[in-house]
């Protein structure tokens, strides 16, 4: 789904952290040749083809609330949802399609056309990262949630503010992998070993049915399943994760039968979503799944997995974590 582009932009670049990055939460990702995307899912995945990626640190879990409103409250700093869209942007838009909005998942009563994603998300006005399920909610007994409601420009304000960036996708799904190359999940090729979920997403028929069977209907507390390989929390489910390339299918990528090293994805405007060639939002590559993934539907709980989204959307299932490249 693609929101609107608004404007003027929320600008933190001026207002950096006090002290350089630190490491401090941060996981240690050693860099090295793995195998990336998949052969066994959807055609975006695909080809599988190697891939080498330098050292670097990842914070340990996807950013919170609780860390999002230092951000804030350090900088003054407004979200793309919490503002007006530009009516220059959208013409002949409606004006409540001009408010300050975000995208909204709503469960719907019973079995529905899984073809038409607008069967269960919406566009609601006043919903934002401090009111994450709607106009009505706040964030009290969600400080350790991941934020959500976050565009890419908001995730990268933070990442430069904080003195860090956001992960290449094959910097992602390499730290993802947790040193299990070629594994179906961040913890082994086995959904639920022993019948207990390893992350959070959705148990049951999407979009009417969740079984609860990990206990969490929207986003879990960071930490909330064990760890990976490399010490890292929710590598899938929970919440999905910008990086920093842009979208272009995999079997569009020179030589992909070749290592390639340190990848940095597509061109820009090669990133447009052809089904709307007269919308000209780029787009980026978002990793991890969410809790709203299901087995009936979107089964990408998996490092392989990825997905387009549009830079000018924030939804409520999609968040960030940061990265320290180690230098050469």
């Amino acid at each position: 789904m693609s929101q609107r582009a608004k404007s003027p932009t929320g600008d933190a670049r001026s207002v950096r952290s006090p002290a350089a990055a630190s490491t401090e939460n941060m996981a240690h990702i050693p860099g090295g040749e793995f195998l990336m995307g998949s052969d066994k899912h959807y055609p975006e995945e695909a080809p599988a083809h190697r891939v080498t990626v330098g050292d670097l640190w990842m914070d340990r879990h996807t950013v919170t609330n609780k860390e999002f409103r230092r951000f804030v409250d350090a900088t003054g700093y407004v979200t793309l949802a919490e503002k007006p869209a530009n009516p220059d942007d959208y013409p002949g838009a409606k004006p409540e399609m001009l408010a300050p909005s975000s995208v909204l998942f709503r469960k719907t009563g019973g079995p529905v056309d899984l073809r038409n994603a607008y069967n269960w998300w919406t566009y609601v006005a006043g919903a934002d990262w401090r009111h994450p399920r709607g106009p009505q909610s706040s964030l009290q007994g969600l400080w350790d949630h991941p934020v959500v409601h976050v565009a890419f420009e908001d995730a990268e304000a933070y990442a430069e503010w904080a003195g860090k960036e956001l992960p290449t996708e094959a910097e992602w799904e390499l730290a993802a992998r947790g040193a299990l190359d070629g594994a179906e999940f961040c913890w082994g090729d086995e959904l639920m070993p022993g019948g207990k979920p390893h992350a959070n997403f959705w148990q049951g028929e999407f979009p009417w049915q969740n079984l609860l069977e990990d206990g969490f209907e929207w986003t879990a507390p960071v930490g909330s399943f064990p760890a990976n390989g490399y010490g890292l929390y929710d590598m899938a489910g929970n919440v999905w994760e910008w990086t920093t390339d842009w979208y272009q299918e995999h079997a569009k990528i020179d030589s992909p039968c070749c290592t390639i090293t340190n990848p940095r994805g597509g061109e820009r405007d090669a990133s447009y979503d052809p089904r709307t060639p007269d919308v000209k939002i780029p787009r980026k590559v978002m990793k991890g799944g969410s809790y709203l993934c299901a087995p009936n539907y979107c089964r990408r709980y998996r490092p392989a997995a990825r997905m387009a989204q549009g830079v000018d959307t924030s939804t409520c299932h999609l968040g960030f974590r940061c990265v320290v490249r180690v230098a050469d």
